[in-house]
């Protein structure tokens, strides 16, 4: 069940949000009514340099003085705002959405080289963990996450999405099985730059946790899906291995397929698998990736999930339905099924 889809701009071009709203509305039959959630990239030029941390709050009184003095601690919170919301009957208001724009400050820290994308990330693991009411669910730049646990369209018109514009759109309609339905374990999941949208089930999600929280990352959502977006953050951010490289270590092919390939691909692919063994995803699942610059699709190795992408312009679609990117898009071509595992990946130009 659930139903993803994602469009990118490779030239920055903005999209409001109505769009996309339709487009996930149009997998109705693939959710339960109890998650759904949308990331936009570029929605915040006028604050691009700093990290919008969206947070939820339990008790807006009480949770907000201890975020603050945490955020005190470690940079400078340049502005901070309740995102705006709008009442919607299939909806009930259970934490109160709030956004920050921080900048983690280097001289609070003397002699301190840690990169600022690692002090976010501490942040995020150490509010999260604490379990105090308080919880921060984006903390990129110049994106944020949007998501409740509600249907598509009443999320949707709960944050007024079509008052946002970006050129990268992720949306997620939730199907809970093995977590209960809540407003932190609807997608998108996200950390730093990273969103994730994910169908399926990672059987795997034991061993991933293990070894992603041998990293120091913290899962705390209770859901498979969150260590996919820390898996993406340490392969291609701190390993420095590219999208289709990253993608390679968590869906690589069978050993059988491996032994096969001409020596250089062989000795590549070995070298992924054994170093990225405890990376490798099982399960059947279909993942939407993005980033400030790019939009990944892929499956598992035998894509017992469906995922379809097509394009029209400078424009890429990924979605688990034809009819839904239609929806977004009429007039889209190039329609495509992805082979199992294999990627399929658009950058912006620049």
């Amino acid at each position: 069940m659930c139903g993803i889809i994602g469009v990118i701009d490779r030239r920055r071009q903005c999209m409001d949000g109505s769009k996309i709203k339709e487009a996930l509305s149009q997998m109705n039959e693939r959710g339960s009514g109890e998650g759904a959630g949308y990331v936009a990239y570029g929605i915040y030029p006028e604050y691009r340099d700093y990290f919008a941390l969206h947070v939820f709050f339990d008790n807006i009184r009480e949770n907000k003085v201890a975020l603050d003095a945490e955020l005190d601690k470690w940079g400078t919170i340049v502005h901070d705002e309740q995102i705006k919301t709008y009442e919607q009957p299939n909806i009930r208001k259970v934490h109160t959405p709030w956004r920050y724009f921080f900048r983690p400050d280097r001289s609070l820290m003397p002699k301190s080289t840690t990169p600022d994308e690692d002090i976010v990330t501490h942040l995020v693991m150490k509010v999260n963990t604490a379990k105090n009411g308080t919880l921060i669910f984006s903390s990129g730049k110049n994106l944020g996450v949007f998501k409740a646990a509600g249907w598509p369209e009443d999320v949707a018109d709960f944050y007024r999405i079509q008052d946002y514009k970006g050129y990268l759109w992720l949306a997620h309609n939730r199907y809970p099985t093995n977590t209960p339905g809540w407003w932190g374990g609807a997608h998108p999941f996200n950390l730093l730059n990273w969103s994730v949208v994910h169908n399926g089930e990672i059987t795997s999600y034991g061993t991933n946790r293990r070894y992603i929280e041998s990293f120091g990352y913290q899962c705390t959502m209770y859901t498979d899906t969150e260590v996919v977006a820390y898996l993406f953050d340490l392969l291609v951010r701190k390993h420095g291995l590219s999208e289709k490289m990253a993608v390679r270590a968590l869906a690589p092919p069978f050993w059988e397929e491996i032994d096969a390939m001409p020596d250089k691909q062989r000795e590549l692919n070995r070298a992924i698998r054994l170093a990225y063994g405890p990376a490798l995803m099982n399960g059947p699942f279909a993942i939407c990736v993005a980033n400030d610059h790019s939009l990944v699709g892929f499956t598992d190795r035998i894509k017992l999930r469906p995922l379809v992408s097509g394009e029209l312009g400078d424009r890429l679609y990924i979605s688990s339905e034809e009819a839904a990117i239609r929806r977004l898009e009429p007039d889209v071509q190039d329609i495509r099924m992805p082979k199992a595992g294999d990627p399929v990946i658009g950058k912006v130009y620049a």
